[in-house]
């Protein structure tokens, strides 16, 4: 059995990632799976938190015992860092991971998962959210990314990102998906703004367009969003599916890379 670890505090997008990296490691291995809290956290949380519109088997996920886990082997993501900048990337040792082994990291970067397009289709399946075509999602990171300046995204990264959807249609409507809408109400006053986690993840994965925040949330409906047509080698009549990202990822602000993981060919960034 892999098991992989869910962490007190983690939101749902680094949930998805480390239930994803599990299940395609037993996958190769031809195994089963288990994803767990981690015991050393003193308050765990009792649930997964897209179980109102992602399906997984409430049996998968548990409160492990001790027993239960002894005797497992234990590896982890390996975290790099340079000038106290997170550096990590893809770690190719993931792939000698054997059976009955715990497994720790983020699993970001695509290359832990995305020769399983089709499986990562079926085990994220949601309820489809009609979108117009001339709708642009606004993916907007607020909350405790607001208090950390190297972060949180400016003013002028949304505003750009809103003129280029604008070239590609002038009548392009906009909404603002986000955790925070008093802090999006400031920047974005005009436009229509939702606090739902189910429809924001949603319709971020079904609209065409989109300006993503640095956030772990919107990296696997987007991802998703292209792999519709791509994985079936199907042809686009007219402009094809945009996701717009921030350069630098997590340190837009400073221009330094962090987080190279999170760089993936099917975004464009700004």
């Amino acid at each position: 059995m892999i098991i992989g670890l869910f962490h007190q505090g983690s939101g749902l997008g680094n949930q998805l990632h480390r239930y994803i990296a599990t299940r395609v490691r037993a996958q190769e291995l031809g195994v089963n799976w288990r994803m767990i809290y981690n015991p050393n956290d003193s308050n765990k949380e009792t649930g997964f938190k897209g179980k109102s519109f992602i399906k997984i088997d409430k049996d998968k996920i548990i409160d492990p015992t001790d027993t239960m886990i002894s005797g497992y082997q234990f590896w982890g993501e390996k975290k790099i860092e340079a000038d106290g900048v997170d550096i990590r990337s893809y770690d190719p040792e993931f792939n000698f991971v054997k059976d009955d082994t715990i497994i720790e990291g983020e699993f970001q970067d695509e290359r832990y998962w995305e020769h399983h397009e089709k499986e990562l289709d079926e085990w994220l399946k949601v309820k489809p959210l009609g979108m117009p075509d001339d709708l642009c999602v606004i993916g907007f990171r607020g909350g405790e990314f607001a208090t950390v300046p190297d972060l949180f995204l400016p003013k002028e990264y949304w505003q750009e990102g809103i003129d280029i959807m604008k070239k590609i249609n002038p009548k392009m409507k906009f909404e603002v998906h986000t955790d925070d809408p008093k802090t999006a109400k400031k920047f974005f006053p005009k436009f229509k703004i939702t606090h739902d986690m189910s429809v924001n993840w949603r319709s971020a994965r079904y609209a065409k367009y989109a300006i993503i925040a640095n956030s772990s949330f919107y990296i696997f409906p987007r991802w998703l969003k292209h792999q519709d047509l791509e994985s079936l080698g199907a042809h686009l009549d007219g402009d094809p599916d945009i996701t717009i990202a921030p350069k630098y990822w997590a340190r837009h602000n400073t221009k330094i890379w962090a987080l190279p993981s999170n760089y993936y060919k099917r975004f464009q960034y700004i």
